[in-house]
C-alpha cells in the first residue's frame, strides 16, 4: 500500500522538484546580477576616488598638462569609456573619450554619484583638498554586455536542462523500479531476519570465546598457585618454627641462625609474591628493549616454582647475547606456557632447558635471537606437531586445557617482529624455538641505587610524617620501623582521618599511605586530594596488589612495593623527601 502511494506521488513530486530547481535558478541569477552590479560599483567608485585625489594637486595650481597626464593613464581599463575633470566652474581641465563616445557632461547640482544608465556606469566624485572643493572628477564605464551575462548564466541554465532530462529519464524507469521494489522488499525481509541471526551466532561466539580466554587464564594462574602452594607451605613452616624456636632458647647464635633463617623465608616468600604479582598485572602491551639473559635468569625462580620438584630446571644463557625488543609480560607469559606444557609432558619427571643463542644474518635477512624451550618428555606426533599453535587446539583431557597457552606464544612471537616453531619426536621431548630479531636500541640505563646490609645500616632520617594504614598489625610495624629511622610520625587509620589531621596538625612533612582500605576514600584518591590540597606536600604510596600498584604508577605518585624491609623503607623515605641529595649512610 505504502509503495503503491509512493509511486502515485512520484510525477507530482517530480514536477515540484523541477519547479523549485526552476524558482531557485531565477533567484541565483537575479542575486548574482546584483551582486555583479555591486561589485562594478565599487571598482568604478575606487577608481573615480583615485583619479580626483590625483588631479586635486593639478586643479590648485591650474596644471592642465599634470590633469591630462592623469585623465590618460585611466584608459589602462578597456572598460572605461570616457573620463573628465571640471575645474570648479565648471570648466573643462582634462578629458578623453573613445571612439563615438561623448565626454561625461557637468551636472552641477550633482558631484558624488554612482548610476547605472543606458548600458552605462556613470561615476562622479568631488575633487577637494584640504576641505575645499576644487572640482569633479566623472567617469563613464561600459556595463556589462548581455551576450556576457547569458555566458555567465550558461551552466545554471545547463543544470535546469539536465535536471529536466533527469526528471524524464526517471518517468521512463519508474516502472521497472516499481516491479525491482516489490521484489526486492519480500527479500529485504528476508536478509533482515538472517541477519538477526547472524548477529546472534556473532555475540554467541564472542561470548564463548571470552569465556574459553578466562578460562585459559584461571587455568594458568591456578596451575601456578598449584605448583606454587608447596613452596608457600615450607616457607611458612619455616618461619613458625623458627619463631617458636626463638622462644624456648636464649642462645645468642642460636637466636641469631634462627632468625636469619626466618628472615631469608620471609624474603623467598616476598619475591615470590611480588613475580606472581608481576606476571598477574594488567597493562597495555609495550616493546622494551630486554636483554633476554638476564631476564630470564631473573625468572627463574618463578619458573621452579611453577614445575614439580622431579622437574630440572636448566638454564644455558651465554654472554654476549644480543638484546631484542617485545613486551616483557607477554615474553614471561610465553616462557611459562612452554614451561607447563612441558610439565604436563613429563609426568614421570624430568629436565627442562632453556637456552639461547644469535643468528646473524644471511643474505637479505636480519640478526636474530633464538631461544629455545626444550624438555625430555614424551613427544608428539608431526600430526599434532603441525597444530599445536591452533587456537583451541588440545590433546589434553577436559578440565586440564583450553588449547590457547600454545597459541599465545604464536602470537607473541608474531607480534614481535619474529616467528616460533616446533621439533619433537615421540618418547624423545619436544624443543620450542623463538626466533625474536635483534635490537640495534641500548637497554636503559638503572639509576643507581645505595645498599644497605641489614636494618642496623639504614639510612637515618628526620621530619614528622602521617602515617595512614588501617591494619593495627602492620601499623604497629611499620611505627616500629619509622621510629628507628628517626622519623617522629602520627598514624590515621583511614582516609578520613587523615583528611582531619591535614587540616587540625598541618605540621607534616610527608605522607606514608597504604592505598587498599576501607571507606569511601582508598588511598590514591586520599593522595590525589593531598595533592590538591597541598601540592608540595610529598607523597609516598604503598601496596601489594598489582592494580592499585599500576594505577599510583599511571598517577606519578612515589610508590613502595610490600612486603618491604626497613632498608628498602628508609630508601623510599629518603628518595621522597629528597630525590636529588645522595642518600647519606650513617
Amino acid at each position: 500500500m505504502l509503495a503503491r502511494l509512493r509511486d502515485s506521488r512520484f510525477p507530482v513530486v517530480a514536477l515540484a522538484c523541477l519547479l523549485v530547481l526552476l524558482i531557485a535558478s531565477v533567484a541565483i541569477a537575479v542575486q548574482g546580477e546584483r551582486a555583479l552590479k555591486d561589485q562594478m560599483a565599487r571598482e568604478a567608485g575606487a577608481q573615480a576616488d583615485l583619479l580626483a585625489s590625483a588631479v586635486s594637486g593639478a586643479l590648485a595650481f591650474d596644471d592642465k598638462a599634470a590633469a591630462q597626464d592623469y585623465v590618460n593613464a585611466v584608459q589602462v581599463n578597456p572598460n572605461v569609456l570616457a573620463a573628465a575633470v571640471y575645474d570648479v566652474d565648471g570648466n573643462v581641465i582634462a578629458s578623453f573619450a573613445r571612439d563615438g563616445e561623448p565626454i561625461p557632461k557637468i551636472t552641477t547640482h550633482v558631484d558624488n554619484a554612482t548610476v547605472f544608465h543606458a548600458g552605462r556606469l556613470n561615476v562622479v566624485r568631488p575633487v577637494e583638498q584640504a576641505g575645499q572643493k576644487l572640482g569633479t572628477a566623472r567617469l563613464r564605464l561600459l556595463d556589462t554586455p548581455p551576450s556576457q551575462r547569458m555566458s555567465r548564466y550558461a551552466g545554471l541554465i545547463l543544470v535546469m536542462g539536465l535536471a529536466a532530462l533527469v526528471v524524464i529519464v526517471l518517468a521512463v524507469t519508474q516502472g521497472a523500479l516499481r516491479r525491482a521494489n516489490r521484489e526486492l522488499a519480500l527479500r529485504a525481509g528476508d536478509l533482515a531476519d538472517a541477519n538477526a541471526q547472524l548477529q546472534q551466532q556473532m555475540l554467541e561466539r564472542e561470548k564463548a570465546e571470552e569465556a574459553l580466554r578466562q578460562s585459559q587464564k584461571m587455568e594458568a594462574i591456578g596451575r601456578l598457585t598449584g605448583g606454587i602452594a608447596h613452596d608457600f607451605n615450607n616457607l611458612l613452616m619455616v618461619a613458625s618454627s623458627g619463631i617458636e624456636l626463638l622462644d624456648r632458647t636464649t642462645d645468642v647464635k642460636r637466636r641469631k641462625t634462627l632468625s636469619e633463617g626466618v628472615r631469608q623465608a620471609v624474603e623467598r616468600g616476598a619475591a615470590l609474591t611480588r613475580q606472581l604479582l608481576a606476571f598477574s598485572r594488567r597493562s597495555p602491551l609495550r616493546a622494551e628493549v630486554l636483554d633476554l639473559r638476564t631476564h630470564i635468569e631473573g625468572l627463574r625462580f618463578l619458573l621452579e616454582r611453577s614445575l614439580r620438584e622431579d622437574i630440572e630446571v636448566v638454564l644455558k644463557l651465554p654472554d654476549g647475547l644480543w638484546l631484542t625488543e617485545a613486551d616483557p609480560g607477554e615474553m614471561e607469559l610465553a616462557l611459562l606456557n612452554l614451561a607447563v606444557n612441558a610439565r604436563d609432558a613429563m609426568p614421570g619427571g624430568g629436565r627442562l632447558t632453556i637456552s639461547a643463542e644469535n643468528k646473524p644474518a644471511r643474505g637479505d635477512g636480519a640478526d636474530m635471537v633464538l631461544l629455545r624451550v626444550s624438555d625430555t618428555g614424551t613427544g608428539m606426533s608431526e600430526t599434532i606437531a603441525s597444530r599445536v599453535f591452533e587456537p583451541f587446539f588440545t590433546t589434553k583431557e577436559v578440565g586440564r586445557g583450553t588449547g590457547l597457552g600454545l597459541s599465545q606464544v604464536y602470537g607473541f612471537a608474531r607480534s614481535s617482529g619474529g616467528d616460533v616453531s616446533v621439533q619433537s619426536r615421540e618418547g624423545e621431548g619436544t624443543t620450542f624455538t623463538l626466533c625474536l630479531p635483534r635490537s640495534d636500541k641500548a637497554l636503559p640505563e638503572a639509576a643507581p641505587r645505595a645498599s644497605a646490609a641489614d636494618g642496623k645500616d639504614a639510612i637515618k632520617g628526620s621530619g614528622r610524617l602521617l602515617l595512614v594504614e588501617d591494619d593495627d598489625a602492620v601499623a604497629a610495624g611499620v611505627s616500629h620501623m619509622l621510629t628507628d629511622l628517626g622519623y617522629d610520625h602520627v598514624r590515621a587509620a583511614n582516609a578520613a582521618e587523615a583528611l582531619r589531621a591535614l587540616e587540625t596538625d598541618g605540621r607534616f612533612d610527608m605522607m606514608f599511605s597504604d592505598m587498599v582500605m576501607p571507606g569511601d576514600m582508598d588511598g590514591l584518591a586520599l593522595a590525589q586530594e593531598v595533592r590538591r590540597r597541598r601540592p608540595e606536600l610529598p607523597v609516598l604510596l604503598t601496596t601489594g596488589f598489582s592494580e592499585a600498584a599500576s594505577s599510583a604508577t599511571g598517577e606519578d605518585f612515589a610508590l613502595l612495593l610490600k612486603p618491604y624491609g626497613i632498608e628498602t623503607l628508609a630508601l623510599a623515605l629518603h628518595d621522597a623527601l629528597a630525590p636529588d641529595a645522595p642518600p647519606q649512610e650513617p
